[in-house]
């Protein structure tokens, strides 16, 4: 990406809190951490807060994604993740275990990530009829398995 054009996105931490960062050139995530030492049992959720409070360029948003290891070894997944450019409040990450074990997340565990995504406002409106595609109306597995 153009240097230029490249998007700022600013962060106030909380006393010991480091900068999010890419693992990684050309990753589209970046990491977060947990500041708190949490067991979570199956079934069971937990809002870790992460000390952050940011500035997010206006029409762009961050989504806080999975990261792949904790969601394929043990089932953790974040839920209710996207940061408004309009936030300016301490940023948390819901994160659930759909495992059939406990699992601990110790305090600066990576426990998800951000990506920044440009986010424009659309302009909403009702119309009587929807233009024609080749999918139409098919939805959960209409295009099949194979």
């Amino acid at each position: 990406m153009n240097k230029e054009a490249q998007p700022i996105l600013k962060f106030q931490l909380s006393a010991g809190v480091s900068l999010p960062e890419y693992a990684n050139q050309g990753d589209a995530g970046f990491d977060l951490r947990s500041q708190e030492r949490v067991s979570l049992a199956p079934g069971e959720q937990h809002i870790f807060k992460l000390g952050l409070r940011s500035e997010i360029p206006p029409d762009w948003a961050v989504l806080l994604r999975d990261r792949s290891s904790l969601a394929a070894k043990h089932g953790l997944h974040v839920h209710a993740g996207v940061i408004d450019s309009g936030f300016r409040g301490e940023w948390g990450v819901v994160l659930f275990n759909h495992g059939k074990e406990s699992v601990t997340i110790d305090e600066g565990e990576r426990i998800a990530q951000g990506i920044l995504q440009p986010a424009p406002q659309a302009k909403i409106v009702e119309v009587q009829e929807l233009s024609n595609t080749e999918r139409g109306s098919g939805g959960f597995g209409s295009t099949g398995r194979k």
